[in-house]
């Protein structure tokens, strides 16, 4: 009896602490054969009107001013405030009065859900291959349940994996440029999260596809004012590429106010295409377990669900995403993901 008062009173004090967590799991075993449509045109439609909102709300000299005076000297500042524009960045993709970090991956993955609604297909927990991990082994995901998988430019993916992107990859970008650090010391935050409150200690599963996701969140944040050279990409490409946002002089208003007037200009719209590969698909890119016994369970339901399906599902998948992620490969990508490409 005393046990079972202090498995209710645990499960009570875990119930707060899980809304504060943004760890959410995805079925990618039991809806691999699903005929989903793919959603990159909508998810691209959204995300662009999104990031429009927020170039727009940065370009309001006024935004960023409080005290009577500052307004009235803003009119001869520099409007191009970089601070502003990421902060208001956030704000419009996250659709939140804030942009402080928060639930927000967490908030956009729900959001997706509503806006996908038909496109998208939301698992039961209860029919998922993660249906026998106990509350004690996974609490976040027997009290929030699964995100939806989506296909997005032909790779299955869970909509968590959005919110990675935008919200774990704003928080590699911040440490980045930190004094003294670097995308690295980025990487080695992202893996410690998934073996804590983002992975092991909430959900019992560490997601190697969430770390290839917040990398490529990392390259989306780079890329807004491209001040540092994308890793990932060969030199002539680098040279080649473009940043999606510059400070340009606007003729019409230094015309006006016969002074020079600057402000935020889109150079390029955002491609979910550019980013979304199959190492965000935890069927190719597979999960470790925080014990033997959950990985039993998830594998014994697993092949309940699909006798034939083995992880990677794919080793051209993998041999392709070893080479894309150099010199990242290790840091995100499964150990028997990576043998495949070690193999070359």
């Amino acid at each position: 009896m005393r046990f079972l008062v202090a498995l209710v009173c645990s499960i009570a004090l875990l119930i707060p602490l899980s809304s504060a967590i943004r760890a959410a799991e995805i079925d990618s075993v039991s809806t691999r054969e699903l005929p989903l449509e793919d959603v990159r045109s909508e998810l691209n439609r959204l995300l662009n009107k999104r990031i429009q909102q927020g170039i727009q709300r940065a370009n309001q000299p006024t935004s960023s001013f409080t005290d009577p005076e500052d307004l009235i000297s803003s009119e001869i500042r520099n409007y191009c405030d970089e601070d502003l524009l990421y902060t208001e960045l956030r704000k419009a993709i996250f659709q939140s009065f804030t942009a402080s970090w928060g639930l927000k991956g967490y908030d956009l993955d729900r959001q997706l859900r509503e806006q996908l609604a038909g496109k998208s297909y939301s698992t039961a927990l209860e029919d998922s291959i993660y249906r026998d991990i106990s509350y004690l082994e996974g609490f976040s995901l027997n009290l929030k349940g699964l995100s939806d998988v989506a296909k997005v430019n032909g790779t299955l993916i869970g909509l968590d994996k959005l919110g990675h992107f935008f919200a774990e990859g704003w928080q590699y970008f911040e440490i980045s440029n930190e004094v003294d650090r670097s995308i690295t010391d980025a990487m080695l935050w992202g893996q410690q999260k998934e073996r804590g409150l983002f992975g092991f200690t909430t959900t019992g599963v560490f997601s190697y596809a969430d770390l290839a996701t917040n990398l490529d969140g990392w390259r989306f944040w780079n890329k807004i004012l491209l001040k540092q050279s994308d890793p990932l990409k060969s030199l002539p490409a680098r040279i080649l590429e473009q940043p999606y946002v510059r400070c340009e002089i606007q003729i019409l208003d230094s015309i006006q106010k016969l002074q020079l007037v600057r402000a935020w200009e889109i150079q390029s719209d955002f491609d979910i295409a550019d980013y979304v590969n199959p190492a965000w698909d935890e069927g190719i890119n597979c999960n470790l377990y925080a014990t033997r016994e959950i990985e039993e369970k998830v594998m014994t339901r697993a092949h309940q669900l699909a006798p034939s399906f083995t992880c990677p599902s794919s080793s051209t998948a993998c041999r392709w995403a070893t080479v894309r992620y150099e010199p990242f490969a290790q840091q995100v990508l499964h150990p028997v993901c990576r043998a495949y490409g070690e193999r070359l």
